[in-house]
């Protein structure tokens, strides 16, 4: 559909089709417009191709400039064009833009992973499994990712990883579970990021970028899921776009239901004192997201606003049955934690952009603030001696508030030279935070029939820290080489207090980060790669906080003040294959992290106590198998296959925390094309045991299914997807020192059914 700018009388058609200059197949959903000349900046008239990369412009007679662009392509351009009555231009052939370290190295556009030089980029839409579903689910079916019970991401064996926002460090991806995948536009791994980006966490970069709409004219959206246990989500988008202007919003609700057990057992050899536990578990989460912002074009600049809005609410019960033998005498209890915690977050960034003449040349400005407040209030009721949790068999009460603020700020600036056979970049970022947590711990005093602060437990932490960056990379091509080398510098000042002890925590240090990236194309098919980084590690501020959580008071868990920041080095050779319907991708990796951060558990008085502490190091070497293929019209799978050897020396805190092991995992999406517009979806996992420096984390492995029917010319769709088909995802595995053994086992209602709506226009 075109829309036209200006009255026009005795139009003419002007029509035509693009098709790649490569495949030479049609080029669906570019943009084409018209200008009166070369000078002028606002189209007369402008439209988008349909799906066959067809186009039709309605004008007047006259003389005219041809325009057509669209991500990945250079711009077209065709000079005078006389127009005296409807003319057809034909074919035109729509060039891809050269590759270079940035861009895609292998993409089969259909397949929902795509591997890249620094990584692979995912695109959620495309895998039927993310319906109704959210970010942790996306990175659930992702390549080299791995998810644990509680959340966390780990990648390529790391738990720690820069996460990010539209490329911003944001305090919403505190809890990636309050993320819809609806509103994703794509995720981007880098395993090994170069210069520009913080040297932050081990295991490299996820950056989350989310929807805002690209394309000329209005678009948007609809979805609805309903699922068991009356789960549901609601999601809308829209955006509207010209030459000058780009608006977007989009809202998501959800409400998430969650019933799980817990089960763990511990010896304490020397006493032969056994401890068993048993917690029952019920969630309920529900969730507001809200992003929305805009685009003004004016000149070579371009100046935009990016929001987002989250608001949650979770009710969760805890409830924990305890059976202790000690010294041959019997203690059983009770422990019910009704627990409610209000979640609200707000980003804002401004960004800033101006582009040269010359095509690359660019400079950006970036201001961003990240606000988050989490309120919790915790109602805890004790039942001693009886497994019955009845009103009359009470023995204590305790409650608990935690008020925790959030606000992440950011400056950043950079600037991008295009060179003959190459490019220069550079920059500065300020990044600064503040994480403040007070928490008030209560226990009932049945003197005066009140509630009595414990300030043996109730404790108020600030942690501030400021990280302030400059980098330089240089990147270039000779022949068929193309090579990036970077370096970055970071001053870091961080500084904590207690406010309950007045401690006080000071810490300044600078480091210097290099990195480089190299690509080697033997020929059109084959490309080896090498990428290597010097990272940095930090201990986060939950993890400095020493006073205790004792939500269960024979596990305790508490911070150490004390911890210093990892070092990282990573290595990665890789080769790139990249055939017709077929592209592979195999990556050897090493790691070595100095100062591993891990938790140590030790046994006192029959209480467990875990805190993190240095370890000497630890290592990670291993390969990774990565392939996307169309086999054939209703066929087609991805996957990837990791295997890494890993070494944990904690002989400075102890010989018995020394461990090493070997572990793997697979992951394999098959999309099967079937009559009547029907895509029927398998996504399989499988993760092997893992060590640690006291145990090892058991094997967890689960089957997805989905089917999906579309109609109206793919704008809508329905799915039927099943999750865990086999209900086996669960989270099992042991502690075993010298002194006790510890196993434990945790299984949530994951086999949940799901059917969601979605239309587009």
């Amino acid at each position: 559909m075109a829309f036209p700018l200006t009255a026009l009388a005795q139009t003419s058609e002007v029509s035509g089709r693009l098709l790649d200059s490569k495949t030479q197949e049609p080029v669906g959903f570019a943009q084409v417009a018209l200008f009166a000349s070369e000078e002028d900046s606002s189209p007369i008239i402008f439209s988008d191709t349909n799906e066959s990369g067809e186009f039709t412009l309605s004008i007047a007679s006259g003389k005219y400039l041809l325009k057509a662009f669209f991500i990945g392509y250079k711009d077209l351009v065709i000079d005078d064009i006389q127009v005296n009555g409807s003319m057809d231009l034909g074919d035109l052939s729509f060039e891809s833009e050269s590759q270079n370290l940035d861009e895609v190295v292998i993409e089969t556009s259909k397949l929902p992973v795509r591997s890249t030089l620094e990584g692979l980029i995912i695109t959620p839409e495309n895998n039927l499994a993310n319906a109704g579903g959210t970010l942790l689910d996306i990175l659930r079916n992702t390549p080299s990712v791995s998810v644990s019970e509680d959340g966390g991401v780990s990648l390529r064996g790391s738990s720690n990883t820069n996460i990010l926002i539209n490329g911003r460090n944001s305090s919403l991806t505190q809890n990636l579970d309050q993320l819809p995948a609806s509103i994703v536009e794509e995720i981007k791994i880098i395993n090994n990021p170069n210069a520009r980006y913080d040297a932050e966490a081990e295991g490299g970069v996820i950056d989350i970028v989310l929807k805002k709409g690209i394309e000329l004219g209005t678009h948007g959206g609809l979805e609805a899921t309903y699922g068991t246990r009356n789960r549901t989500n609601l999601g809308g988008r829209i955006n509207h776009r010209n030459l000058k202007f780009n608006f977007y919003a989009g809202y998501n609700y959800r409400n998430w239901k969650q019933v799980g057990e817990r089960q763990s057992t511990r010896t304490i050899l020397e006493d032969n004192e056994k401890l068993e536990q048993n917690t029952f578990s019920t969630d309920s989460d529900i969730g507001n997201n809200l992003n929305f912002g805009g685009d003004y074009y004016f000149g070579n600049n371009t100046l935009s606003y990016e929001g987002v809005f989250q608001a949650n609410e979770t009710l969760n019960i805890n409830t924990l049955f305890a059976e202790q033998n000690r010294n041959g005498e019997d203690f059983q209890y009770v422990r019910r934690n009704n627990e409610g915690e209000s979640d609200d977050g707000f980003d804002n960034a401004l960004i800033f952009e101006h582009n040269f003449k010359t095509k690359g040349h660019l400079f950006r400005a970036t201001a961003s603030n990240s606000y988050r407040n989490q309120f919790k209030t915790q109602n805890i009721e004790i039942f001693n001696n009886t497994l019955e949790p009845l009103a009359e068999n009470l023995t204590g009460r305790q409650r608990a508030f935690t008020d925790e603020v959030r606000n992440i700020t950011v400056f950043q600036a950079d600037y991008i030279q295009p060179l003959e056979k190459g490019k220069f970049e550079a920059g500065l970022k300020s990044n600064i935070r503040e994480f403040d947590n007070d928490f008030l711990y209560q226990r009932f005093d049945e003197t005066s029939q009140s509630f009595v602060e414990d300030p043996s437990v109730s404790n108020r932490f600030l942690y501030q820290d400021q990280v302030h960056a400059g980098y330089a990379i240089f990147s270039g091509s000779k022949s068929k080489l193309e090579y990036g080398l970077g370096l970055r510098g970071e001053f870091t000042k961080v500084d904590t207090y207690l406010y309950n002890t007045e401690e006080e925590n000071q810490q300044q240090y600078f480091n210097l980060f290099p990195s480089l990236q190299g690509l080697y194309n033997i020929n059109a098919i084959h490309g080896i790669k090498l990428t290597y980084s010097r990272r940095i590690d930090r201990p986060r501020a939950w993890r400095l906080n020493p006073f205790p959580n004792i939500t269960d008071s024979l596990n305790v868990r508490r911070g150490n003040p004390n911890l210093i920041p990892e070092m990282i080095n990573s290595f990665e050779l890789g080769h790139l294959a990249n055939f017709e319907k077929v592209s592979l991708t195999t990556n050897l990796f090493y790691r070595r992290i100095n100062n591993q951060i891990d938790f140590i558990t030790i046994v006192e008085d029959g209480i467990s106590y875990s805190q993190p502490d240095n370890l000497n190091f630890a290592q990670l070497a291993g390969v990774e198998f990565i392939g996307t293929a169309e086999i054939a019209d209703w066929y087609s799978l991805n996957g990837g296959l990791t295997f890494t050897r890993i070494k944990v020396d904690a002989s400075n805190i102890s010989e018995e925390f020394t461990n090493d092991g070997f572990t793997w995992n697979a992951k394999l999406n098959q999309d099967f094309k079937l009559p009547w517009d029907i895509n029927f979806q398998i996504a399989a996992n499988y993760e092997s045991p893992e060590i640690q420096a006291q145990g090892k984390s058991l094997s967890v492995y689960y089957v997805d299914t989905s089917i999906q029917k579309s109609f109206l010319k793919n704008k809508g769709s329905v799915t039927l997807a099943v999750r865990d088909v086999f209900d086996t995802r669960r989270y099992a595995g042991n502690s075993i020192t010298n002194t006790f053994i510890q196993d434990y086992y945790s299984k949530l209602e994951t086999r949940i059914v799901l059917l969601s709506a979605r239309y587009n226009f």
